[in-house]
């Protein structure tokens, strides 16, 4: 694998290095689920081809050059040791196919993300990163592990034009423009579940935000980043990663 940046342009190999650190960002931050989620990100050019992470690898040895690239039918498009997980393949291509725009489609099992999608009233409007989650939230139902050709219309149905999809009893997920985007709209995600975990465990009364203030959210979100979305924070999280081991940009 060493010499796959040889292989590749300099677009793509900068591709190669951003996922690879939003993988290793995953496992810092504790959302992932040993071998079996999966982040993937579209490569440039009309093919709709795209990287994954090598099935097998945990999120914390993923580097980038053992990305595998493949097409919408799974085909491996350069030489690589590693498969890829088939339950990704399916969610990841089913999306990249049907939305141009979700340039990368971060996927997890987190404890708290799961929790709340086992519960009928998802996402409550109780906290500031819930607001700017329910701005953009769909919700699609449990249908077994995601193996089957037949669920892609549905996913993609349930997702619409939104950022964020809640799995039902199964995990959530993000889409964004870039890669740094998806990363930032997972960490809203996480923490409005995690927060509202919480909320809940004082089995005091809520309080919810008002629906008007949800309905702003996308504005404000552009206004608190300077447009720049995930952009913002994101050389601050490189900077973080490369202190602590510098092996993804590989």
């Amino acid at each position: 694998m060493n010499d796959v940046k040889s292989q590749v342009s300099e677009e793509e190999w900068k591709l190669r290095v951003d996922l690879a650190a939003c993988y290793r960002l995953v496992a810092l931050y504790g959302w992932d689920d040993l071998i079996f989620t999966h982040i993937s990100a579209r490569l440039p050019g009309a093919d709709h081809h795209f990287l994954i992470n090598p099935y097998g690898m945990t999120f914390d040895e993923v580097s980038a050059s053992s990305l595998v690239k493949i097409d919408l039918e799974g085909k491996k498009l350069m030489e690589s040791p590693y498969e890829i997980n088939p339950a990704g393949f399916t969610i990841h291509s089913a999306i990249h196919a049907a939305r141009d725009d979700a340039k990368c489609v971060l996927h997890t099992h987190s404890l708290n993300g799961v929790a709340v999608s086992t519960t009928k009233q998802g996402v409550l409007p109780i906290s500031q990163q819930s607001v700017f989650v329910l701005a953009s939230l769909g919700y699609h139902d449990y249908e077994g592990v995601a193996l089957h050709e037949g669920e892609k219309p549905r996913l993609v149905r349930d997702l619409g034009d939104k950022s964020f999809l809640m799995l039902r009893n199964h995990g959530i997920l993000t889409v964004g423009a870039t890669i740094p985007d998806a990363f930032l709209l997972m960490y809203l995600f996480e923490a409005a579940c995690t927060i509202q975990i919480r909320a809940q465990s004082t089995q005091g009364e809520l309080i919810t935000v008002d629906s008007k203030i949800v309905a702003g959210a996308t504005m404000m979100a552009k206004q608190v980043t300077r447009s720049a979305g995930g952009g913002l924070a994101w050389p601050g999280l490189l900077r973080k990663l490369d202190r602590i081991d510098r092996s993804y940009r590989d």
